[in-house]
């Protein structure tokens, strides 16, 4: 039984030599939109102008600090969700059209889904929705006021009703259908991508939020109506009202009909992976810190002699502006072996130091969970090697300036495209450390923030004409070992970002 997030990575990990041949059923391939029987999705705004600002702006600036939105409406809300998650691409294959999304995600399985209460915004009932991507549209699951329960639930207790409370799930099998017990992985990693471009879209019309990876998860889920051995929810963001909590509730809310929660059902014949449910299940109850937080960029058992601060510019060079970006971005893996400027290598350091982590978190700071490191291979005014950022001092420092991207590449399942790539972004985390300090729960801190700072590198690597592609599928001990980790760590997730063919790079 799977009691740690140190027993589930270990559990988890590839080993070259180990790994078993694994056949996908294709006959049995799990839908990616989620559809409720009996539920016509309403229709959301399409057309809508969006906010004309860049990446670089948006992100350095405080846009939302200390203000409350008097009203919002079914417009802001469709603006927001289509810059959340909006199709983006469409592609034919023998079993008939796949649409991509703005959101990147491991295999394209799409786990997420996104669930919305709003509370007196104009034009839209009260209630409970999940947002339908495929008709940009919102079922309703739930009508009334909710904000009792919601509040409840969310903890902390707040005494104000939020306007709008965005859930965020994962569907076990969408992913697991691939990748089998390692799913968790990707279920984590792919929300954390969709919450980053919603907190982005916050920002960028700036309104102020909270995000919470600590509520009580059976409420939530009965709240949401999943089958929760099929679908579970990870994380909540919400935007604050300005009107006071109307009634308390100490009665759990009833639950959705049955035939309702058939929607968590995405395949003919699921797969169950015990693996996946034991580690979610482990870090269900949120524990108090046995011992105070500390930044892991110091328990990896790799630490620079010197650190230099990044000379970051005051402007990054982007082709195209934040909304743009948002609806132009792919994962892109076609990179030719160029350099990357130093202009652009010191806007992707500048874009993962401007973190969020301080205002908006309502758990301790997850950022704290994850040290970013980031290997050279070819980047003008930098030596190839392994070097480690700290986001806090918007520092980094030399680990080693051996070449280590192709060995890398190797490590990442021998796939030699990565070997072309100017820089590979490094997320890892100390698992003993997370478990001694946030318990089990704290394998969805790391997970879903690495997921976040992977998209912020997709999006800015995009604005830049620059190709980006992550990775979470790699021989795990082999990755330690060429970092040099300590036994406790390990790598988490790997971004790659350079020059690829038909993108022209500003320099």
């Amino acid at each position: 039984m799977i009691r740690t997030s140190a027993q589930y990575h270990q559990q988890t990990s590839y080993k070259r030599h180990e790994m078993t041949g694994h056949f996908l059923d294709w006959e049995n391939q799990p839908t990616v939109f989620k559809t409720y029987p009996g539920v016509t999705p309403v229709q959301l705004p399409g057309e809508m102008q969006f906010p004309d600002t860049t990446l670089c702006n948006l992100l350095k600036e405080d846009r939302a600090r200390n203000r409350t939105p008097l009203s919002l409406g079914m417009e802001d809300l469709s603006r927001i969700l289509m810059l959340t998650c909006r199709l983006t691409a469409r592609a034919r294959h023998a079993n008939g059209e796949f649409h991509y999304r703005s959101a990147a995600s491991a295999g394209a399985l799409y786990p997420t889904e996104i669930y919305v209460a709003p509370q007196g915004v104009n034009d839209i009932e009260d209630g409970l929705y999940h947002f339908s991507i495929a008709h940009h549209g919102l079922s309703l699951l739930r009508k009334g006021n909710l904000s009792p329960w919601i509040v409840k639930a969310a903890q902390p207790i707040s005494i104000k009703t939020p306007l709008l409370t965005f859930f965020f799930s994962a569907i076990f099998f969408r992913s697991a259908w691939k990748y089998r017990d390692r799913s968790y992985r990707y279920h984590l990693l792919d929300t954390g991508h969709v919450l980053e471009n919603l907190t982005l879209a916050f920002k960028a019309m700036g309104l102020p939020h909270t995000i919470s990876y600590d509520f009580d998860d059976y409420e939530v889920n009965r709240l949401l109506g999943l089958d929760d051995f099929k679908e579970v929810s990870l994380a909540l963001c919400q935007i604050p009202g300005n009107s006071p909590l109307q009634g308390q509730t100490d009665e759990g809310i009833d639950e959705i009909p049955d035939h309702m929660k058939t929607a968590s059902k995405v395949a003919h014949k699921e797969i169950d992976y015990p693996a996946i449910r034991e580690i979610h299940t482990a870090g269900v109850r949120k524990t108090s810190p046995l011992e105070p937080a500390t930044q892991m960029v110091h328990e990896l058992g790799v630490i620079p002699d010197t650190w230099t601060k990044i000379e970051a510019p005051p402007t990054w060079p982007e082709t195209t502006g934040y909304a743009e970006t948002v609806f132009g971005r792919r994962s892109r893996r076609n990179f030719v072996p160029e350099p990357i400027s130093p202009a652009c290598l010191f806007a992707l350091l500048d874009a993962l130091c401007t973190t969020e982590s301080e205002s908006n978190s309502t758990s301790s700071n997850p950022y704290q969970t994850v040290s970013t490191g980031f290997l050279i291979g070819r980047a003008q005014g930098f030596e190839p090697g392994f070097y480690l950022l700290d986001s806090f001092s918007e520092s980094y420092g030399i680990i080693s300036l051996e070449s280590i991207i192709e060995r890398m590449a190797r490590v990442c399942l021998d796939q030699a495209w990565l070997a072309n790539a100017a820089v590979h972004f490094v997320f890892m985390t100390n698992l003993h450390i997370l478990d001694r300090v946030w318990g089990a729960r704290g394998y969805r801190y790391a997970m879903m923030t690495a997921g976040m700072m992977g998209e912020r590198l997709y999006l800015v690597a995009e604005a830049m004409g620059l190709g980006c592609c992550g990775i979470g599928a790699f021989y795990d001990f082999e990755a330690a070992e060429i970092l040099n980790l300590n036994t406790e760590s390990r790598l988490l997730y790997l971004v790659a970002v350079g020059v690829v063919k038909g993108l022209k790079q500003i320099r």
